[in-house]
């Protein structure tokens, strides 16, 4: 028995709209047409979501010990609008072997990193 490939990713966070709307609304994912009770899927490769946390799951720092990269075809481009809207950028963006890279927080705390070559 051997895992193949990583299929689907969930972030557990306080609060599943303002979540899902953040990844929507400034990431420019979209919702998938059908998701699981207390989630948000998106139509991404492989499966993303936000899901509200498990029982006995407590949130004090979700993101705590995460590290999530997302592939961008406008790194540049991305961090400069996180930054005009006045998300927290981590890290500022910087030439690497992954291409133009930079890191964000999401509202939770999750530490989302985004570059451009695959």
């Amino acid at each position: 028995m051997t895992i193949t490939a990583i299929d689907f990713i969930s972030l557990q966070v306080r609060d599943l709209e303002r979540a899902a709307a953040f990844y929507t609304d400034h990431l420019g994912l979209t919702r998938a047409s059908f998701s699981p009770p207390h989630a948000v899927v998106f139509q991404t490769s492989p499966a993303f979501a936000v899901r509200t946390a498990l029982p006995g799951v407590e949130l004090g720092h979700p993101g705590e010990g995460v590290a999530l990269w997302l592939q961008s075809d406008a790194t540049q481009q991305l961090h400069d609008e996180l930054a005009a809207a006045g998300i927290p950028i981590v890290t500022a963006p910087f030439d690497g072997p992954f291409g133009r890279t930079f890191t964000f927080s999401d509202p939770d705390g999750y530490a989302v990193t985004v570059h451009d070559v695959a």
